[in-house]
């Protein structure tokens, strides 16, 4: 399969951006979350930027393979859908959890958003294997992540 570059790096840039902004608008938080108490295993804060810009770009290529695909337009449409919802959802935790200090509301958020990635990824499954292997890092990270906003929710 030729690489269509123009489309994947749209494909990449896309929750890219969308992290962006979220850190933009969240510019302050690491400082905010340094202040928190936490629960064990809670990494340093510089380590969430990485991870969150490897997740994008995993994620922006695992949306290219579905939207190149010869999937009926139908699955494919659908699947791109979901994709965006999640994206969606990924932005408002940041603001839930950070800009407004609501942890047990971003807890549920995150929740929603663990079903939504899930559901994103047999989606995805249907129409390529791959795809949905590469958005498994992200559900593994927000499954992390869940354990830590209910930590600093309890804790806090």
């Amino acid at each position: 399969m030729k690489i269509k570059w123009k489309t994947l790096l749209i494909c990449i840039a896309i929750p890219l951006i969308v992290g962006g902004i979220a850190g933009f608008i969240s510019k302050d938080s690491m400082r905010v979350f340094e202040t928190l108490n936490k629960p064990l295993l809670s990494p340093p804060g510089w380590l969430f930027p990485v991870a969150w810009t490897i997740l994008y770009i995993l994620m922006g290529i695992a949306s290219y393979l579905i939207v190149t695909s010869s999937a009926p337009q139908k699955s494919v449409s659908k699947a791109i859908k979901l994709y965006g919802v999640q994206l969606f959802f990924n932005f408002l935790w940041t603001f839930w959890f950070f800009n407004l200090g609501l942890y047990f509301f971003a807890f549920v958020w995150l929740l929603i958003l663990w079903l939504l990635i899930l559901t994103t990824m047999i989606s995805f499954a249907h129409i390529s294997k791959p795809a949905m292997y590469l958005m498994l890092p992200y559900l593994l990270w927000v499954t992390f992540a869940g354990y830590l906003n209910l930590g600093i929710a309890l804790l806090n």
